[in-house]
């Protein structure tokens, strides 16, 4: 496993992480996101690659070229995760294991959000635990590539 690189995509706001809706959001930023993913990685011999856009078709591309220079995807599409199907294609074609984070309950919030397209791509789909999501993704990525 060592050597083995985590792709970890956030969509759109979640540079606003720290800013946007800390009620709902927590207070920690997207850097902190990023922290804790390299530092959950590092304990499993992962690396990680983090990358945020607010652009769905740049998201799909970090996708379609993850297929040769990734072993997973770590994805929080953030609304998109509830319309694209263009992202849900991408993952899928990917071929590599993907782990979903919500930083909220999607199921407890407003119904347009209570189905997410992209879980069907999805290993594993962890709402609900805020930043500490993105760890738990980690970790189970982790199994899925031993």
């Amino acid at each position: 496993m060592p050597g083995k690189s985590v792709l970890v995509l956030n969509g759109p706001n979640l540079n606003m992480l720290g800013v946007r809706e800390p009620d709902k959001y927590g207070t920690a930023t997207l850097q902190d996101v990023e922290t804790l993913c390299r530092k959950t990685a590092e304990t499993h011999g992962l690396t990680v690659d983090c990358r945020q856009s607010n652009d769905e078709g740049e998201l799909i591309s970090w996708i379609q070229a993850a297929r040769t220079t990734h072993a997973a995807i770590l994805i929080n599409a953030g609304g998109y995760s509830h319309t694209s199907i263009a992202l849900l294609d991408a993952l899928t074609l990917s071929g590599l294991p993907v782990a979903e984070v919500h930083l909220t309950n999607i199921h407890a919030r407003e119904e347009f959000r209570h189905n997410s397209l992209i879980s069907r791509a999805a290993k594993a789909v962890i709402c609900g635990c805020g930043v500490d999501g993105y760890g738990y993704a980690m970790q189970t990525l982790a199994k899925l590539l031993q």
